[in-house]
């Protein structure tokens, strides 16, 4: 009797087991143009399974029980599909068509070009960095963006201090200065509070990147001539989400994040935080930090309200709270007591409130309103000096969208403030600046091959004039394999104390802004790129994109010495800087493997100098390689990257380098664990000319060119309670 039980226990078992083996292996296509979809989701809600689809247009499902279950096929910008499909099923290979759909789908969805269409239907060249690669990158540096940005074609993240450990952007070989970034649509990192931005923003609550490379003023106003970055967060869904990463690195830097969504019919929250705390670390072993002592703490709750299908309400508050001690490790550790150290301390705290509102009278007719109000305070100390300041800055836009058959238009008007307060000393470099804008935007379907989009703004600046900023982009779609767009337009950038010369320098000694004598600084620019996609064979897919590029600035903001007084002071450049080159992307994608090879030339000459040097710290060729392996359980990638030589501001070569990253990930239904190998061949500047040069008690400083902290082993989980649905979206260009 008991052989017999067992026998049926195990053939019960043995039963239920294979009824829980069916697979769902579908593909999604545009209805009109048969065209596979790259990010459709595909999610049966009992079972709590999903899947989105790859660059085929391809998704597999597995362990699906026998029985009808109910599945929810959707994208933004498509008609949602809800099916009940009958396991086993008849045939293990179905195509779904989806049909686009004029209106923009519920949800607060910013994108960095204003427009609801999608990618591969604008006519502005935009990169987009999706929630896939953000979760890599994540895992390589979950402090703060700067590996996202680092690892992208034609972007460098140029350090400019070992001991606070700030970088800077620089698009296509151009200032930091020249690039917006902004969060959500709103521009929260300029001026004064642009300093150590990108060391203070997490990546865990963002959902994706959006980069627009060259004059973007047209779109966003001032200050975006080399380009921008808006961020997009993530949203809540009636899905609970919980995320929480834990991260630890052989470096001495300890690395928390938590995040949090979830809506219940028409209230929405979410809710980030976010700690990082950094011990002073020192591989050169000379007795100065590589990467200074650090805490930061960062908090975003948000509320959404959703009155109604057609209107959408949220509100969040952001705080941060931030501080580095760089320098000698002794001071480090135990004050200023010792006898003549040199030590560097930055403390910093920001905090900013945004409120969105979004509304559609009908179809196709939407009205935006959005306000920030952000605070940031910062102060510097170094041995016999203190610079202190607070930043205040409000931002207001309205804009409304009118969206036909063929044709999209956007009118707009925003108003930007920003008040600087200096405290700490007696140079009277108080800054207050109002502009206010006004802006239209046109796309239009010429035809199922063109589209064009037009745009205009003029900008008022109280000090500095008017700024009248046309656009123009063209898009070409001569087949489903083949696009090309063109591009070009107009910008400006006020004249402002902060830049990477006087961060460099601490603001010591650096005179006001004489506005009696500066004028700002214009740019124009444009570009051209080509994007073909195709297969070879049956299972390799093969993409390719070729941008070339120019950006010219006339009366470029120039820090110079008065060899009288020794103080610095501004001055606009009798020439222009001009910025040319080209970026190439090519990829392969075979089964569960992509391979991505890139390639830029940066062009960056100082046309105000003799010669037309190079542009210091800007290399002209730099390459890289991606490896990627990723399945339902396992994520692998390998990385290297090529750097080129760089000119220093004396003259100088620099010698050339390659970085090499190993990343290994294993998914589990409750989470993750991961370790992460960055520079692993060690490359770092003191392996070819000093950081830090003696006396100790009053050190120099050389300019930085390469990574300071060598290689950094990290290591971490991933815990996810309400599981671990891998809903991603493959990266575009």
């Amino acid at each position: 009797m008991i052989r017999v039980i067992s026998l049926v226990a195990f053939l019960a078992t043995f039963n239920y087991s294979f009824g829980q083996n069916n697979t769902l292996r579908a593909v999604v296509i545009e209805a009109e143009s048969n065209e596979p979809i790259i990010g459709v989701k595909f999610y049966f809600e009992e079972l709590k399974k999903g899947a989105v689809s790859d660059i085929d247009g391809k998704i597999t499902i597995t362990e699906i029980p026998d029985g009808k279950h109910e599945i929810e096929i959707s994208m933004h910008g498509f008609q949602e599909i809800d099916t009940i499909l009958s396991f086993p099923l008849a045939s293990n290979d179905l195509t779904f068509q989806l049909e686009e759909i004029e209106q923009e789908i519920e949800g607060v969805t910013v994108t960095v070009s204003r427009s609801t269409r999608t990618i591969e239907n604008l006519p502005t060249r935009i990169e987009f960095i999706g929630s896939e690669e953000l979760g890599e990158k994540a895992i390589m540096n979950s402090a703060n963006i700067s590996m996202v940005l680092r690892e992208s074609t034609g972007i460098q993240m140029q350090q400019t201090s070992i001991n606070s450990g700030n970088m800077g952007i620089r698009i296509q070989g151009l200032d930091g200065r020249y690039t917006q970034l902004l969060k959500d649509g709103f521009p929260l990192y300029g001026g004064f509070a642009g300093g150590l931005s990108v060391m203070q923003i997490p990546p865990l609550d963002l959902q994706q990147f959006g980069i627009i490379k060259g004059s973007s003023s047209t779109l966003y106003g001032g200050g975006a001539i080399a380009g921008l970055v808006n961020m997009v967060s993530r949203t809540p869904d009636y899905e609970p989400s919980l995320d929480i990463m834990l991260t630890q690195t052989h470096a001495l830097s300890s690395t928390a994040n938590v995040f949090f969504s979830q809506r219940k019919k028409k209230i929405g929250t979410t809710i980030y935080a976010s700690g990082n705390y950094q011990h002073a670390y020192d591989p050169d072993r000379d007795g100065f930090s590589n990467l200074g002592q650090s805490t930061t703490i960062t908090l975003n709750p948000k509320v959404f309200f959703y009155p109604s299908e057609k209107t959408t309400v949220w509100f969040g508050i952001n705080g941060t709270y931030d501080t580095r001690a760089g320098g000698d490790l002794l001071a480090i550790r135990n004050g200023t007591s010792i006898e003549n150290p040199y030590l560097e301390r930055n403390e910093t705290q920001r905090a900013s409130t945004q409120l969105f509102y979004a509304t559609r009278f009908s179809e196709g007719k939407k009205l935006t309103i959005k306000n920030s109000v952000a605070y940031f305070d910062r102060n510097i100390e170094i041995p016999n000096y203190t610079f202190k300041g607070n930043q205040f800055n409000t931002f207001t836009e309205l804009n409304y969208q009118l969206k036909k058959e063929k044709t999209e238009w956007i009118f707009g008007a925003n108003l930007y403030t920003n008040s600087f307060n200096e405290i700490a000393d007696s140079l009277e470099r108080d800054q207050q600046d109002i502009t206010t804008g006004i802006f239209i935007n046109n796309i239009v379907d010429l035809s199922d091959k063109w589209a064009l989009e037009t745009g205009v703004r003029a900008d008022y600046s109280i000090d500095w004039g008017i700024f009248p900023l046309p656009k123009l982009s063209i898009l070409w779609k001569p087949t489903s394999k083949f696009t090309s767009r063109l591009g070009g337009g107009l910008g400006y950038k006020i004249p402002d104390l902060f830049t990477e010369e006087a961060e460099s320098r601490f603001f010591q000694n650096i005179l006001p802004l004489n506005k009696n004598n500066l004028v700002a600084e214009r740019s124009y620019g444009g570009n051209i790129d080509f994007n073909y996609k195709t297969k070879l064979g049956e299972k390799v897919v093969f993409s390719i994109n070729q941008l070339f590029y120019l950006t010219s600035i006339d009366n470029a903001l120039l820090l110079n010495t008065d060899t009288t007084t020794g103080y610095f002071y501004y001055e606009n450049a009798s020439g222009n800087v001009l910025s040319k080159g080209a970026e190439t992307n090519i990829k392969f994608k075979y089964k569960d493997f992509r391979w991505i090879l890139t390639y830029a030339f940066i062009d960056a000459t100082l046309n105000y100098l003799p010669g037309n040097p190079q542009k210091p710290l800007t290399a002209r060729h730099n390459a890289g390689t991606v490896l990627m392996y990723e399945s339902d359980k396992w994520r692998i990638g390998y990385e290297a990257y090529y750097t080129g030589n760089q000119s220093l501001s004396d003259g100088t070569k620099t010698t050339d380098f390659v970085t090499m990253g190993l990343m290994v990930m294993r998914n589990f239904e409750w989470g993750s664990i991961f370790v992460n190998f960055e520079n692993f061949t060690d490359r770092r500047q003191a392996r070819y000319s000093p950081v830090v040069i003696p006396p100790t008690s009053n050190p120099s400083f050389p300019e930085i060119y390469a990574p300071t902290d060598g290689i950094v082993i990290s290591g971490g989980i991933v815990i996810k309670p309400f599981g671990n649905d891998d809903d991603d979206d493959d990266d575009d260009d």
